[in-house]
């Protein structure tokens, strides 16, 4: 088998010459994870996938990590996390924006950043594909910090930053809150959907990353709530505000960012290392399955205040 690889218009790459059907060799697999690290983010197209090769081609990156809800887990297969929008439980995810009914809509985010310790790593595979929206975005931290310049750098060298772990958006500092409503049956709290009421993170505000060694900036704007002491670099608290505002603005810039739109047979692997994601929403109603296998964090990257 022999890959490929055709790097995408911003960020990632798609590999072709891939078929999930087939066994892959030790020089096969330790390709595939350099590509991994190379591109932060590697897209498969039109593969006969099911549980099972999702689960086995998941772990040439590392060991899985079984998600904590089990409502939101496969019975049959508990290494999958189902994302499933179009029953009952939308009323659970539906918001409105500018007055328009959304289902799942979910802000830049690197999963879980708020403990400390954030996955390695996840696939994402379609099984019932929207006919209207439903993209997943991806953006590339380790590429906006090299587009920072040398000073902001320099400050930023010095410093972290807080994330404090919040079920309610309109209570996230740093989202875009401007014509948002959220629907009557949101959670209010983390115990409403069995999470627990988690202590703040604390990261550097540039990390080195674990493998690749490549600079990556820790400023993602959901759950983003303060820098660290700033008075003790120089900043007070209203310009400590405004760095992070301008920072999670450059993050935006579309340079950084691939959104998928899915296709049945596609496969999408990134780096939650280095790559922050995103996801649309739905309209109420409609259809859209997606299978996740999630890549074990074995890192420590932050560290939560007690």
């Amino acid at each position: 088998m022999t890959f490929q690889v055709t790097p995408l218009n911003a960020i990632g790459a798609d590999v072709a010459g891939f078929d999930i059907r087939e066994p892959l060799d030790g020089d096969q697999q330790r390709e595939l994870r350099d590509l991994w690290y190379r591109y932060g983010l590697l897209r498969f197209r039109g593969q006969d996938i099911t549980p099972e090769r999702q689960i086995a081609f998941s772990r040439i990156f590392g060991p899985l990590k079984m998600h904590p809800l089990k409502v939101q887990t496969s019975a049959e297969y508990p290494e999958l996390f189902v994302l499933e929008s179009g029953t009952d439980n939308d009323r659970h995810m539906l918001a409105y924006y500018d007055g328009k009914a959304v289902v799942g809509r979910l802000d830049w985010h690197m999963d879980l950043h708020y403990t400390g310790r954030p996955n390695h790593g996840a696939v994402l595979t379609a099984v019932e594909v929207p006919g209207e929206d439903g993209l997943t975005g991806f953006g590339d931290l380790a590429k906006a910090w090299d587009a920072l310049d040398e000073a902001t750098r320099a400050q930023l060298a010095k410093l972290e930053v807080a994330y404090c772990f919040s079920m309610q958006r309109r209570h996230m500092r740093y989202v875009n809150l401007k014509g948002y409503e959220p629907g009557p049956a949101m959670a209010k709290k983390p115990a409403d959907l069995g999470y627990p009421d988690f202590a703040d993170a604390v990261y550097p505000a540039v990390i080195k990353h674990p493998v690749s060694g490549c600079q990556v900036l820790q400023i993602v704007e959901q759950f983003l709530d303060r820098v660290i002491t700033p008075q003790k670099f120089g900043l007070s608290n209203d310009e400590s505000i405004e760095l992070l505002e301008r920072l999670v603005a450059h993050t935006r810039r579309p340079e950084f960012h691939y959104f998928h739109e899915w296709q049945p047979g596609d496969m999408v692997l990134w780096d939650n290392w280095r790559l922050m994601h995103c996801a649309t929403g739905t309209p109420p109603g409609v259809r859209r399955v997606i299978h996740r296998t999630t890549i074990k964090g074995d890192r420590v990257l932050g560290r939560t205040l007690d």
